[in-house]
């Protein structure tokens, strides 16, 4: 059940030769970051000051849920995982992000106090800038800003999706949709995640997640082994996946700079 009609924020493209690139943060290190290498020059020489390197291992949190977001974060390579917590300790994860986008964005809102976990599920590295800075930058940035609230908007949608996937569909879709998701995050089919990590992600139990792996396993689509999953037949993944993979794929691939 895929959510419909989406319209983006009317406003001028971005051109896509604007990715191809080089460049780098306040010290010197590389920016693979999507959304920092669409900037025009301009504001990117504006921003760069202020850009920090930041390593990003795996399980590190960015911020917790209700805690104060100091700073947004330029994923480069890696994914972070959005969690929501529940007052019983279980948690699910409604959205992902990986290098196109940002975490910790709603400030750019006015709302500093965080409404969801941001904790990184496979390890990798980002740049950072303070809240602080950003805000008295954005005068000179109208494009920073308009990248961040449009990535904000596909958030969203793939937040909405997502509830209606776990609502809707049995595990097995759900499993084959969150492989392929991060296999496309991280642009690698070898992930190196725990069947209780997994769980977590997905609000269920550990021996659910053992039982559908198993299921995708002996159907030749991953290898299944301690601490990791390989995908095997993406082709068929994408099979057994339910439509809202199509769906969140289809919301992100909509920002103008992708």
């Amino acid at each position: 059940m895929a959510l419909e009609h989406a319209i983006l924020p009317a406003a001028a493209p971005i051109p896509r030769q604007a990715v191809l690139r080089t460049r780098t943060d306040s010290q010197g290190k590389t920016v693979t970051n999507t959304v920092l290498l669409s900037l025009p020059e301009e504001e990117f020489r504006i921003l760069r000051p202020c850009l920090e390197s930041v390593e990003m291992p795996q399980y590190h949190l960015l911020y917790d849920q209700s805690s104060r977001i100091e700073h947004a974060y330029f994923v480069n390579d890696g994914m972070v995982s959005l969690v929501i917590l529940s007052s019983d300790g279980r948690s699910i994860e409604v959205g992902i992000t990986g290098r196109e986008g940002v975490v910790g964005i709603p400030p750019i809102f006015g709302f500093y106090d965080a409404p969801n976990r941001a904790i990184v599920q496979l390890p990798g590295s980002g740049s950072r800038v303070s809240w602080r800075a950003l805000a008295e930058l954005f005068a000179g940035c109208p494009t920073l800003r308009l990248l961040m609230e449009r990535y904000v908007f596909t958030q969203q949608l793939q937040i909405a999706q997502t509830a209606v996937c776990n609502r809707l569909h049995d595990m097995e879709r759900r499993l084959a949709r969150w492989l392929l998701m991060c296999q496309d995050t991280v642009d690698s089919g070898l992930l190196l995640l725990t069947h209780d990590f997994i769980a977590q992600m997905l609000g269920t139990g550990r021996p659910t997640v053992t039982i559908t792996a198993g299921l995708l396993a002996r159907a030749g689509l991953i290898e299944n082994s301690r601490g990791k999953i390989k995908i095997l037949n993406r082709k068929r993944l994408e099979d057994a996946a339910c439509e809202c993979y199509a769906a969140i794929q289809s919301f992100r691939g909509a920002l103008a700079f992708a």
